[in-house]
């Protein structure tokens, strides 16, 4: 036959479906050699997305047909949807993937930096350094669109130590200037966690720029450390072994166990966005918080409250003891410069100290 059938289950998003396509058509160019002769094979993929583009097998395969005959119009060797707007998605993720290689490069790539302030006395405490992709065409990217990319293609790996090399400059910066914040937050991404000696390579860039670990605080999520949690843990001590600080990102969206939670070396639990948002008026969500925020005292583990921006979700938050809050309520992320200027117009910064 010179027609197959590829069934893909629990895909993150349909877009997912391009990467895969790709991968066929990229290994189907390589030659094949018979006999001293190189032959060249090239394909035309179609593909039908369950339940949009059909709901049985036998609507999803006519227009997985349909598709793939719109893809050999096309000149062969390339990959269609169905559904236009799936194409569109799938083209623009093609074309965000093929731009992240050079970002850094041609300085498109940038730090922003939101405040974790105290709920006890409103003190600035650490900030957290996010990401922020302003391409040449598209203007800011969300990193909601590029970080999967990243992630799924490996780039993520060269991009996440440009942001640990390029933050630990900042707070070197920082310090040369007398601007003290006590601690700067990283966010590891899972692919990245996974690295052989990532350790290792943050203690020599911590080395290269003169940063004491003690001033870094890393975010890592619930997922990175569940598919391997001995090795997670040994992860995490050799980080804790250095100073650093770790906390656990996106508390509650994931599918770590109590067991586990009280396994790991971590100094900070963070309340993911998605329970403060209604915390006011959703009984669920109020019940889940102060459960949080109870069991984490009980570990000796303090809570952070992420994505706060009212008043009465910050009321609710100190009345149960909740440790440290960010969010639009205090102030959004911003470039470095404009945070210094932000904490000294609200005098919250850090008091002034020699090191």
């Amino acid at each position: 036959p010179d027609e197959f059938i590829v069934l893909l289950p629990s895909l993150a998003s349909p877009e997912d479906c391009a990467v895969v396509a790709g991968k066929i058509l990229n290994t189907l160019t390589a030659p094949i050699s018979i006999s001293g002769h190189d032959l060249h094979t090239s394909a035309s993929i179609g593909i039908a997305v369950y339940p949009k583009d059909g709901g049985d097998v036998e609507t999803l395969l006519k227009n997985s047909d349909t598709a793939m005959y719109h893809a050999k119009e096309e000149g062969r060797g390339s990959y269609r949807f169905f559904a236009a707007e799936s194409n569109a998605a799938a083209a623009e993720r093609l074309m965000l993937g093929n731009s992240l290689h050079r970002a850094t490069e041609r300085n498109e790539m940038s730090m922003h930096y939101q405040p974790l302030v105290s709920i006890a006395d409103g003190q600035v405490i650490a900030t957290e350094a996010l990401l922020r992709w302003n391409h040449p065409k598209l203007g800011f990217v969300s990193p909601v669109k590029f970080i999967p990319i990243a992630e799924d293609s490996g780039q993520i790996l060269p991009l996440g130590e440009w942001v640990f090399r390029e933050v630990c400059k900042q707070i070197a910066n920082w310090r040369g200037q007398g601007f003290l914040l006590p601690r700067v937050a990283i966010n590891i991404s899972p692919r990245q966690f996974r690295q052989k000696h990532l350790a290792q390579t943050f203690a020599g860039i911590i080395k290269e720029t003169a940063v004491d670990p003690t001033w870094i605080s890393l975010e890592i999520t619930e997922s990175s450390m569940m598919g391997n949690p001995t090795t997670a843990i040994s992860t995490l001590e050799e980080f804790k072994e250095m100073g650093i600080e770790l906390s656990l990102d996106d508390f509650g969206t994931g599918y770590s166990s109590l067991s586990n939670l009280k396994r790991f070396p971590i100094d900070k639990l963070k309340i993911d966005r998605s329970f403060i948002r209604d915390l006011a008026k959703d009984s669920d969500d109020a019940a889940m918080v102060t459960a949080i925020i109870a069991m984490a005292h009980r570990l000796g583990i303090q809570v952070v409250a992420e994505g706060v921006e009212t008043d009465a979700q910050l009321a609710f938050l100190r009345a149960y003891g909740c440790d440290e809050y960010q969010g639009y309520y205090f102030s959004k992320p911003m470039p470095a410069a404009e945070l210094v200027g932000h904490l000294i117009a609200y005098k919250s910064t850090p008091p002034i100290s020699s090191v």
